[in-house]
């Protein structure tokens, strides 16, 4: 057996190196395990003890909201036909669209000579709430919370193809290589959860969004902040059950032999990716329970079920609206939603009528329930649900064989519930034909910064520090939008 550690107690624990504590003791596995700790102390230049880096973490003050649901419409909803109520724009329909409104404009398939005819909705309004919040009939679930809402209607981003604006909306840039909100806010606060990721992905729709995991990954973070996709059948993620033959014990001496040689490693190379690779196994072997419990929903009463619109033993939005709710009860801090195709250019599978109709059944029940039911359960004060695509549409039309319209960034709606915002109340206008905003510009950068705010973040102080410069969520950029903080 070595001899017991014998340190200087003047010796402050920030000035051992893995050379003080090797001239100290012989290389045990707990010699082992308490150098890889120092190493990690050095590494991040911390000064209290090492701890799992999701373990929960102080806000820069006191938050409004605990935890985030990213209910994100891929493919970009047409606000114009959902919220944005422009009887100026019916009246012109099918005009020729003024000039000035289009000059040096980009669209992504459409251009400045082309295809600009004015295109009215054709979907019935109406006035909703005390609020008096204006939403068409493709919403009538939504419609009946709208004074549980704060509708932003004058959003704003940069990028117009959906790939980079979907980066640009997750990551701040529509350079690969950047942090995901979900990523920056799990690394500012880690997780409550125990069992279960901190950041947490789920699918519906008939395919995954443009530009895949890159808009949930960690960029130059480390990589235990990245959100983990859960799958919408069988085991919530590939290989979570035990080959046959493999029983526990002999998966905890794998585990454990596993992590006797990543530490050795991290001891060797003072490489910090090494502790997320030991945390993921660990928290691969926790989750083989908490997994399959979490997604099995037949302790959900009958009534909540039909609520949210859950078909049994059937993968829809409406199923993983019922299972953010879970994930948030269970400590997750940040679960995003992501449901396709909202790109509604006109065209097979892509138009106004009847495939927009039918994107906007499969959410409208699930949304409103899930605010619904986080309100009743007393969480909504500290969860902030969040809905919106990558940008909107346009007030033109599209040249195709059936209705469309092309890629908006100048002005686009986004609502948000809960988690400290001012509920019943309408934030930003556009103009009489719904093309720019003009008041109350909320753009992607002043999101951000809000969204960081109400969860006590301070986006300027949230920082990373990658080649020499210190990077963070909103870049250079971002102001937070007081009239959206109750």
């Amino acid at each position: 057996m070595p001899p017991p550690l014998s340190i200087d107690p003047a010796l402050h624990l920030s000035q051992l190196t893995r050379r003080h504590f090797f001239s100290r003791c012989a290389l045990g596995l707990g010699g082992i395990a308490f150098a890889s700790l120092l190493d990690e102390r050095r590494l991040h230049g911390a000064t209290a003890p090492f701890a799992d880096p999701l373990a929960p973490k102080a806000p820069h003050f006191a938050p409004r909201a605990k935890n985030v649901i990213y209910l994100f419409m891929a493919g970009g909803p047409s606000q114009l036909d959902l919220f944005d109520y422009k009887p100026r724009l019916i009246e012109l329909n099918g005009k020729p669209v003024p000039p000035s409104l289009i000059e040096g404009k980009r669209f992504a398939f459409m251009g400045t000579s082309h295809g600009n005819q004015l295109l009215g909705t054709r979907r019935t309004f109406a006035r909703h709430g005390r609020s008096g919040a204006w939403v068409s009939d493709l919403f009538p679930h939504t419609a009946r919370i709208v004074d549980d809402l704060t509708i932003v209607q004058s959003c704003a981003a940069d990028l117009f193809n959906h790939a980079p604006a979907k980066l640009f909306m997750n990551t701040g840039s529509g350079q690969f290589g950047r942090p995901s909100m979900g990523a920056w806010v799990t690394y500012g606060l880690g997780s409550e959860a125990n069992n279960l990721p901190g950041f947490v992905v789920l699918q519906s729709g008939p395919r995954g969004p443009r530009g895949g995991a890159v808009n949930w990954g960690t960029g130059f973070l480390p990589t235990t902040y990245q959100g983990v996709p859960f799958r919408g059948q069988g085991d919530p993620i590939l290989n979570l059950t035990n080959p046959a033959g493999i029983s526990a014990l002999r998966q905890r001496q794998t585990l454990d032999a596993l992590r006797d040689l990543n530490l050795q490693q991290a001891v060797a190379t003072g490489d910090a990716e090494i502790h997320t690779r030991i945390a993921a196994y660990e928290m691969a072997s926790r989750m083989q329970a908490s997994a399959p419990e979490l997604v099995d929903l037949s302790r959900e009463s009958p009534a909540t079920l039909q609520r949210y619109g859950v078909e049994k033993g059937t993968p829809s939005f409406a199923r993983n609206c019922l299972i953010a709710r879970r994930l948030v009860e269970r400590g997750s801090r940040f679960v995003q939603l992501y449901h396709t195709n909202w790109d509604s250019h006109g065209g097979p599978g892509e138009n106004l009528e009847s495939d927009f109709e039918a994107r906007c059944r499969e959410v409208d029940q699930a949304q409103a329930a899930l605010v619904t039911d986080l309100k009743e359960r007393g969480m909504l004060k500290d969860t902030l649900v969040i809905w919106g695509g990558e940008f909107g549409r346009t007030p033109m039309g599209e040249n195709r064989d059936t209705t469309g319209r092309n890629h908006h960034i100048d002005a686009f709606t986004m609502w948000f519930a809960g988690g400290g915002t001012k509920a019943g109340t309408i934030i930003g206008e556009t103009d009489e034909l719904g093309f720019n905003a003009i008041t109350e510009r909320a753009h992607v950068h002043d999101l951000h910064a809000t969204i960081l705010h109400l969860l006590g973040l301070d986006h300027k102080k949230l920082t990373f520090r990658f080649q020499g410069r210190d990077f963070r969520l909103t870049d250079v950029h971002g102001n937070i939008l007081t009239s959206l903080l109750a």
